[in-house]
């Protein structure tokens, strides 16, 4: 038999009638707004019947720094959830939507891989139930409302030069990241300088995901700042009053999306934001009703603990009121001996030496979640055919002096039931009370303690060199009230500081802030480091290149 790819271990399985699935925590057809057979959206107004029910245990599903070897972190959250099914238990999954970017760009999907999949894997993967494209519609209904109150005279004196509003799009395409437009005319608007971002990256995408019902939406789209006048004031979606007209927009998109696994598992997935740039999680919506209809809840953040976890955990957490029970940190070998400099030809070949060097990554990431913020945690090795005993004997042996027990995963290779180890010992952690969480920064700490803090604690730097642009706007903005929200640090999820190039554990560092901008709407503050793009551009071979159709609709070449 020939080497399945994702897709087609994904189209081969019989998937189960989403009421079932619905049915089998508690959700009753009556919430439900199919879409199709096998997706379909939950009413959110169920989560106030529920108040008064107990939330299960949340696990948090983080990984070393990300490299080109890949981790896994998406297919060991889906497994562990399957595994933890196997074992008897009660068991909800949250993961974050795709965004298409990527999906056609150099990373691919985002449903998990191998045996560990969720399912309709390309409907996840590509339109799903229209979310990404209500986000990009509110956002741009905002941008066509600026540039027209400019148009119609500029009442509230809105400073064409100031304008911080993108327009969005979710796709990578670099052409847009600098454009001209209202060009050719005054009956076309007044010529300025703009640009896109991926609507993954938009502010409205963040809302979405940090809102806990339709009025605080309203209420946080109502607060989103777009620019400021001549006399340096800002101005909001508010003034222009543009916050009812997106919350239309958006009203079904707040509502979370349910599927299943390959293996029947409930999973929501709902909501996207990048994590080098927002805040990486999936929506509180689909956390806290997951935490409502599953004993276990197991949710990923997106990229390494530095960056996913951290957001996970000082923005969504403190904003949700959320206190997770348990961390898995995703790790593999061949990622290790990236970090510890072998080449990536190399990668499948036992060296010792350079998984020495590069387990001091997973080391940190493992200090990060048990001692920073007083979580249990336990390593998660995804396992290859490649990985010697040896050098899993050596991961282990490390990992227990840092006080984490490691466990295989082999769900890629084998679903649930290669996940059962990581299940038992997930179960130990989360049963055994041990958590004593705690935030890296109160909220009542200055704008720049924050940044201080996360650089210092979590990323292991010796401080922060603060470009006067930035010391000037955090000054505005302490100003301006926003100085208790919390930090959002943009920065390069390939490194541990913010120069991709330093792998592994580095030291002596100093991390720049180039500039800060606020998210008023979503509440938090974007800490802009290193060269980070808000619109990313498609590689050499784009993913696209590869994905076809064929005359029964049939997709192939996703992953």
């Amino acid at each position: 038999m020939g080497f399945k790819g994702d897709i087609e271990i994904a189209q081969s399985t019989e998937m189960k009638p989403i009421e079932e699935i619905a049915a089998s925590i508690g959700i009753d057809r009556e919430n439900l707004e199919l879409y199709g057979n096998y997706k379909a959206k939950v009413n959110y107004n169920i989560l106030e019947k529920l108040s008064d029910r107990k939330d299960g245990k949340l696990i948090l599903v983080t990984a070393i720094t990300p490299t080109p070897a890949g981790e896994g972190k998406t297919t060991t959250t889906v497994g562990l959830g399957d595994a933890l099914k196997k074992i008897g238990k009660k068991v909800v999954i949250a993961l974050r939507e795709p965004s298409l970017g990527p999906v056609f760009g150099v990373k691919g999907g985002a449903a998990g891989g191998g045996y560990a999949q969720v399912v309709p894997m390309e409907d996840i993967n590509l339109h799903f139930t229209g979310d990404m494209h209500a986000i990009g519609a509110a956002n741009n209904l905002l941008a066509a409302m600026i540039d027209n109150h400019i148009y119609q005279g500029n009442q509230l004196g809105i400073d064409p030069r100031r304008i911080t509003w993108k327009r969005c799009v979710d796709m990578n395409d670099r052409q847009l990241r600098f454009i001209v437009d209202g060009l050719n005319g005054k009956a076309n608007g007044m010529p300025r300088e703009d640009g896109f971002d991926i609507t993954v990256a938009s502010e409205v995408m963040a809302i979405l995901c940090l809102s806990k019902n339709i009025d605080d939406l309203k209420e946080k789209l109502r607060s989103i700042v777009i620019g400021y006048t001549r006399d340096d004031k800002p101005v909001t979606a508010g003034q222009l009053k543009a916050e009812g007209a997106m919350a239309a927009l958006l009203k079904d998109a707040l509502k979370p999306n349910l599927v299943q696994t390959l293996e029947h598992t409930p999973a929501f997935v709902h909501g996207g934001p990048f994590a080098n740039i927002a805040h990486g999680c999936n929506s509180i919506m689909a956390t806290k009703m997951a935490l409502k209809f599953g004993d276990y809840v197991v949710t990923e953040a997106g990229f390494g603990a530095d960056l996913g976890a951290e957001k996970f955990l000082d923005i969504k957490c403190r904003i949700a009121g959320l206190k997770p029970s348990a961390v898995v940190i995703v790790a593999t070998v061949r990622a290790l001996k990236h970090h510890g400099g072998a080449e990536k030809s190399q990668l499948s070949v036992e060296n010792l030496e350079a998984l020495e060097k590069g387990i001091p990554n997973l080391l940190k990431h493992i200090e990060n979640i048990t001692v920073k913020f007083g979580l249990p945690a336990v390593v998660a090795i995804n396992r290859f055919p490649t990985d010697t005993e040896a050098e899993l004997k050596l991961i282990e042996e490390k990992c227990k002096q840092y006080g984490a027990n490691v466990a295989l995963s082999e769900v890629w290779a084998k679903g649930g039931e290669g996940g059962i180890e990581l299940a038992k010992e997930v179960v130990r952690l989360a049963d055994e009370g041990k958590s004593n969480f705690k935030f890296i920064y109160g909220d009542e700490m200055p704008i720049k303690e924050k940044i201080e803090a996360v650089v210092r604690e979590v990323y292991g730097g010796d401080g922060v060199d603060f470009l006067p642009a930035a010391a000037k706007e955090i000054s505005k903005l302490e100003e301006m009230g926003f100085g208790h929200l919390p930090v959002c640090m943009a920065k390069t999820q390939y490194s541990l500081s913010d120069d991709p190039k330093k792998l592994g554990w580095p030291k002596n560092f100093r991390v720049t802030v180039r500039n800060v901008k606020v998210s008023a709407g979503a509440g938090f503050v974007v800490v802009l480091t290193g060269d980070i793009m808000t619109m990313p551009g498609l590689p050499k071979v784009p993913a696209a290149e590869s994905i076809d159709v064929d005359s029964t609709g049939r997709i192939s070449g996703l992953f």
